[in-house]
């Protein structure tokens, strides 16, 4: 049997003394926040009862509570030996917060509480939804409007105060006895809670020099020097000190040289006063146009420090060109939350999807019970969801995160009857965002993404004899008409698949009713038969779809024709029938031939979909990237696979220096545990441009390792390369494991110094986690 060792009890004024220093760090945490005084903040504080919500038979009543740091939540649990971890989230973790019946399990569970009451709270990562019904309305918009309030400035604050923040958070944590010293002990703790290993001759040292009492403990002005010796950036001072005068001001004057000669900042003279006033936090330096060695720091944390250019944040690529010259964020079997045969289905990842820049998403649609048609992976055991709640989730959220047009794309199984019920659910539920007739009466080719903004698009089959896309009427009183399956759930490479589909013997052919038909307007899916012959053309709105091998197939055999035959039409790749484990494949050899519905597994983390996440954060996340010219262009004769010489961009030559690292995110969640971190660099491009190059591994450090390598890359075709930057927590006996990543494009680079801002291993953002690197990009020779 395990013992617990029994706590000392505290006296009622110990106990007071520790509420009222626990409400002081509350108070400053909150006024950090620009929340002081706030009455949220305050009900979040005290904490409530809350009934948590997990399905029709289990609601039960748990206590939750902001903690004093402002940035963790404690939840109350009844299961026994659950660890004290387990009972904190982060807010940082915290994607959303929906008021109401606004998730399945809301829907599903809590449809006879009032919804002013209800309230759900939605994870960056793959955990599920928390479900939550407050005791009174009051409750519920305390909790709703504290969170948004916290989560937004949050958001808003710069780095060095989220440094601050955390650091502060991180010593209260270390500071075991509550008495608002550092014993040589706790700091040793501390620094281990940093991620940062210091032998005890080291750390005696820090100790010794802050300790100006002599009282063998830090305390106040004693850690604030602490803090400041941890948080010291002598790489960056080196830089200032090269602009900066004695008194450790750099002038407006010497910003500007600093900005052209090193930044490579076309803009300057304007850049620089503006940079000024917008980060120097001493009032002195900014009355004089000058900046401290503070100002130029949250300069370079900032976004206009980062390495990704910033004016790429904004849509700034043409959008008025043919639908069929851009780069589509698409994705496959939308409606699944993990694996290909046996997860669920859930309407919360078409808004995850979309959420993160997704424009085509999949539903799989199969006749339900009731007439209600539902969607699911065909012949396996995923769960159903109703196809009428998709559209609902597609309507609410289509638009949040870009205001291009959205394209559903239907893999229809369904009787006529229920794909009737289908083509209704989507008119009364879509109404006007539902494009059902052609934009200008546009009948040569595409409309571009400017014209169709705001609308919904679906791609599906459509009655070849009744209507063209176009608007020439055929036969209107053709009630159906068989049409092609295209079964993808069919080519899956398993067992218990082949057996169900031998058992209930699949037809080749499918009956199309004329209502569901009518949806169909610029995206109509044919059979793939070969490329065209130029005398006599296909319609540009026929589209095919093709499995990722297929696809590369061409692209290795036919580069040229299937980049000609791009330009026109859209393409759709889905992944291979064997990947029921939901893995992903390489979206850059489709992109590089110019497919432009390239679909991946959004619920599957790695490095395929951060290299599509690099891809689509540029022109805004719009979801939409204009393809380069050269796969536009009606006469090219650019090949990915055997570059001649042609207008395919300047040869450029990448010069790249990691000089260190900040605030790496802890692997192992275990305190005696530190990162030991790599640093790799890959190129992702045309097949000459593939490369990778890793930096040496720095043992006990993940607060602020120093590498200080050069690497030079030689970039054949800048337009189509991508730049990621991997860390990893090296190991010699296994796997290393990840730490962050960051991807962009080649062409979003910005030269000079920079920080590079990690993101998770879902794509999420680390609140302080960086690289700190140098570039320099120069044409070749």
């Amino acid at each position: 049997m395990q013992c617990f060792r029994r706590q000392p009890k505290r006296s009622v004024s110990q106990e007071n003394i520790l509420r009222e220093q626990s409400r002081r760090v509350a108070a400053l945490n909150g006024m950090r926040l620009g929340l002081k005084d706030d009455k949220d903040l305050k009900f979040l504080l005290k904490g409530s009862q809350l009934l948590k919500v997990k399905s029709g038979s289990w609601r039960k009543e748990r206590f939750y509570k902001l903690q004093e740091d402002c940035k963790t939540i404690w939840q109350e649990s009844k299961k026994m030996l659950r660890s004290p971890e387990s009972q904190i989230f982060s807010i940082e973790d915290i994607r959303d917060v929906r008021a109401g019946h606004k998730t399945e399990g809301m829907e599903k569970y809590a449809k006879d509480v009032p919804e002013y009451r209800c309230f759900s709270i939605i994870f960056k990562d793959q955990r599920k939804n928390l479900d939550l019904i407050a005791s009174s309305e009051d409750d519920a918009n305390h909790w709703i409007s504290g969170l948004a309030k916290i989560i937004a400035h949050s958001n808003s604050m710069n780095q060095k105060e989220k440094l601050q923040h955390w650091i502060h958070t991180c010593l209260r944590k270390a500071d075991k006895n509550k008495d608002n010293k550092m014993s040589l002990k706790e700091l040793k703790n501390f620094l281990k809670e940093v991620n940062i290993e210091v032998d005890d001759y080291h750390a005696r040292k820090i100790f010794q020099h802050c300790d100006k009492s002599k009282t063998e403990a830090l305390e106040d002005d004693e850690i604030e020097e602490f803090y400041k010796i941890l948080t010291e950036r002598k790489e960056i001072d080196k830089i200032f000190q090269k602009y900066s005068d004695a008194e450790g001001f750099m002038s407006c004057q010497n910003l500007v040289r600093f900005l052209y000669e090193t930044q490579q900042e076309e803009d300057a003279v304007v850049a620089a006063p503006a940079l000024i006033q917008r980060y120097e936090p001493n009032e002195r330096a900014k009355r004089g146009n000058a900046m401290t060695k503070d100002g130029f720091l949250m300069y370079l944390l900032s976004d206009d420090g980062n390495i990704f250019n910033s004016s790429h944040r904004k849509v700034y690529q043409d959008m008025t060109q043919p639908l069929s010259h851009y780069l589509v964020s698409s994705s496959h079997n939308t409606y699944l939350m993990e694996d290909q045969l046996t997860g669920p289905s859930s309407t919360e990842a078409y808004i995850r999807a979309l959420t993160k820049g997704c424009r085509c998403v999949e539903l799989d649609c199969w006749d339900g019970p009731n007439s209600e048609p539902v969607i699911y992976h065909g012949y396996t055991l995923t769960s159903k969801i109703l196809f009428s709640d998709v559209i609902k989730a597609i309507k609410n959220y289509a638009f949040k995160t870009s205001p291009y047009p959205v394209i559903i794309s239907l893999e229809n199984h369904c009787s006529v009857d229920q794909q009737k019920v289908m083509a209704q659910h989507m008119t009364t539920i879509l109404q006007d965002m539902l494009l059902v007739a052609p934009v200008d009466g546009n009948k040569s080719q595409f409309p571009s993404p400017e014209q169709l903004k705001g609308k919904i698009l679906v791609k599906g089959k459509k009655l070849s004899r009744h209507e063209d896309p176009a608007g020439t009427n055929g036969n209107n009183n053709l009630e159906a008409e068989d049409v092609s399956d295209e079964d993808e759930a069919a080519e899956m490479e398993d067992e218990s698949v082949k057996t169900e589909i031998q058992q209930k013997g699949k037809s080749d052919t499918l009956k199309l009713a004329k209502e569901l038909s009518d949806t169909v307007v610029y995206c109509k899916s044919v059979h793939f038969n070969g490329f065209e012959d130029p005398s006599h053309p296909r319609a540009f709105y026929e589209m095919s779809s093709f499995t990722e091998s297929k696809a590369l197939k061409l692209a290795q055999e036919s580069a040229t024709s299937f980049i000609h035959h791009n330009i026109r039409h859209l393409s759709r790749i889905y992944p291979a029938g064997w990947r029921t484990d939901s893995s992903n494949y390489n979206p850059i050899d489709l992109w590089n031939v110019g497919c432009q519905i390239v679909a991946l597994n959004f619920q599957t983390a790695g490095t395929e979909m951060d290299v599509y996440q690099g891809r689509f954060q540029d022109n805004g996340f719009s979801g939409y990237v204009l393809k380069p010219e050269f796969l536009r262009d009606e006469q090219t004769k650019f090949n990915p696979k055997s570059i001649t010489e042609g207008t395919w961009g300047t040869k450029k030559k990448l010069l790249l220096k990691i000089i260190s690292g900040q605030q790496l995110p802890k692997v192992n969640k275990s305190k005696n545990s530190i990162v030991d971190p790599k640093v790799t660099i890959e190129i992702h491009g045309v097949q000459q441009d593939n490369n990778k190059k890793q930096t040496k591994v720095i043992e006990n450090n993940g607060f602020n390792p120093k590498w200080d390598e050069e690497f030079t890359f030689d970039i054949e075709i800048p337009a189509l390369a991508l730049v990621r930057f991997v860390v990893e927590d090296f190991d010699m006996s296994t796997k290393n494991d990840f730490i962050g990543q960051y991807t962009l494009p080649f062409t979003s680079l910005k030269q000079g110094y920079r920080h590079i801002h990690l993101l998770t291993k879902n794509g999420d953002p680390y609140s302080s986690s960086t690289l700190f690197v140098y570039i320099s990009i120069e044409d070749c020779d």
